[in-house]
């Protein structure tokens, strides 16, 4: 088990599973669980880019208690392929402040949610939950982003998913929350065991056929689900996080990789020619140039599948 994530106290960490998807215009979808333990109370923050200026109502909570097998849902609809089988996709495998009201919380099932609007409003929140100031100054992309935090109703186990919707300041792209912050610490680099599942009718647009649990699709980057979420996951119980009509887009992350949040630039993905696996994007990405991004734009993960996948073939070749 690794300590990982954004918590307020030393909190061992596994499994981690995010799911994003653009709502109606101006807002996202997002929805993450994990495996964890801690010796005393805990909280998870997730630094959000919501549209400025945020308000408490910027992030709207939402209740998975009546389905927590979500995610494990969600996995069924990448199935092993019968070993006769044939397809004629061209995957290829994937390897403080002044006094102020206190804030508004809500009762989600296995958390107490609040959104904290600004770094100054955590001054309204219990301090047990909060990160001391030196450690947001040394990722200062965070000053003005606003913060959902989840306090843990239990010192470990598997609690269904957190899930809300936020107003985004960011067009055309989903944002994963995947930095990971403890013992007080930001590392450049840190270890990963996370899985990312997107859905858009941009990536919808690209795919090829189904190849596999383990096959990334050449038009997306992504390994796409075998049919539409509605097939194999109860969209109705996912409180609208779910659009049953879409297919679902997968991203495993294992390893020690770069210490960023991830973002899927979907307008770009959408007008590139080869989809995302060659449009790993850097902060001077001329679509998002202008938006606050903690340690620039990225692919995080997919591009260092891809780029180890190319370097792989290189040598074969040599």
């Amino acid at each position: 088990m690794v300590r990982m994530c954004c918590f307020s106290t030393k909190t061992e960490v596994h499994g981690t599973t995010i799911f994003a998807r653009l709502g109606k215009p101006g807002t996202q979808l997002l929805a993450y669980q994990m495996q964890y333990s801690a010796a005393t109370p805990t909280a998870m923050i997730l630094p959000l880019p919501v549209a400025l200026p945020a308000r408490e109502d910027s992030v709207r909570f939402k209740s998975l208690k009546e389905y927590p097998e979500l995610f494990a849902a969600l996995e069924r609809g990448f199935p092993e392929l019968p070993s006769n089988s044939f397809s004629g996709s061209k995957g290829v495998p994937a390897s403080q402040a002044v006094a102020a009201a206190p804030l508004v919380v809500h009762d989600v099932g296995d958390y107490v949610a609040t959104f904290v609007p600004s770094l100054a409003d955590f001054g309204r929140l219990d301090p047990r939950f909060v990160l001391a100031k030196d450690v947001w100054d040394k990722i200062p992309a965070y000053k003005d982003y606003g913060f959902a935090v989840f306090q843990l109703k239990e010192l470990s186990g598997s609690p269904h998913p957190m899930a809300f919707e936020l107003d985004t300041r960011l067009e055309g792209a989903l944002f994963l929350p995947t930095v990971h912050i403890h013992d007080g610490t930001v590392h450049e680099k840190d270890d990963f065991d996370h899985a990312l599942y997107v859905q858009s009718p941009v990536l919808d647009a690209r795919v090829s056929d189904y190849d596999g649990p383990s096959a990334i699709d050449k038009g997306t980057g992504f390994v796409r689900s075998e049919a539409v979420a509605k097939t194999f996951a109860d969209a109705p119980r996912s409180q609208g996080l779910l659009d049953g009509e879409l297919l679902v887009h997968k991203v495993t992350m294992r390893g020690t990789l770069p210490n960023r949040d991830t973002f899927f630039n979907l307008k770009q993905i959408a007008a590139s020619p080869r989809g995302c696996s060659r449009c790993d994007v850097g902060a001077g990405s001329s679509d998002l140039a202008s938006v606050s991004l903690p340690v620039g734009l990225t692919l995080a993960g997919l591009g260092f599948i891809i780029r180890r996948r190319d370097a792989l073939r290189g040598r074969g070749r040599a």
